[in-house]
């Protein structure tokens, strides 16, 4: 987000705009209610009421402190036994909850949350205090990862792929600035390579 916003910046001096992060529920919420020209959300589809189209795409991850049991785990966790454990999970509404309680229907869905959170940010000191495995996007924890102050732990079986996506009210397209900002969402941001097809 933060390179679209770079580049929108350069190609429109002097837009104003104003960047609020909620989960998908949220966001859907507010570009419903006209509060927001355009959204983007995490999940497996298009939210009720809203027009969209799939910009990136990310990973998830279950990670753990290096203390935990799973950091030392030889063999991958299986979709059962990760359907068993109780996580620390984002809340009721998030994109990340929604594409991992997906992932484990078919092992009758995540077991009762150790805790719920609202953010990556406490996702990552819950996890880094050892209050238990959480699920991450691969992009939330790439420094913790690399420090080792968090281990990813290996799946086994599980698709944990996490469309995002660009949403705005159906029957309507983006105006102005949103429909510049959409557009620049399918080419390449500063700093990063170009897609591919």
């Amino acid at each position: 987000m933060p390179g679209w916003l770079l580049a929108l910046n350069e190609a429109s001096p002097g837009t104003a705009v104003t960047l609020r992060t909620a989960n998908s529920a949220d966001v859907a919420a507010r570009v419903l209610a006209g509060e927001a020209d355009l959204g983007f959300v995490e999940g497996t589809s298009t939210p009720p009421g809203l027009s969209g189209v799939v910009v990136a795409a990310d990973r998830l991850v279950v990670v753990v402190s290096p203390e935990h049991r799973w950091a030392r785990r030889r063999t991958p966790v299986t979709g059962p036994e990760l359907a068993a454990t109780p996580l620390v999970l984002r809340e009721v509404g998030s994109g990340t909850r929604e594409v991992l309680e997906e992932a484990l229907a078919p092992y009758g869905g995540p077991a009762a949350p150790r805790l719920e959170l609202a953010s990556s940010t406490a996702l990552k000191a819950a996890a880094m205090t050892g209050a238990g495995p959480v699920c991450l996007s691969e992009l939330a924890v790439t420094e913790e990862l690399a420090t080792r102050r968090l281990v990813a732990v290996p799946l086994a079986g599980l698709d944990l792929q996490r469309p995002l996506r660009a949403v705005w009210p159906a029957g309507q397209r983006p105006a102005g600035p949103a429909r510049l900002l959409l557009g620049l969402t399918r080419g390449p941001t500063p700093g990063h390579p170009s897609k591919k097809s």
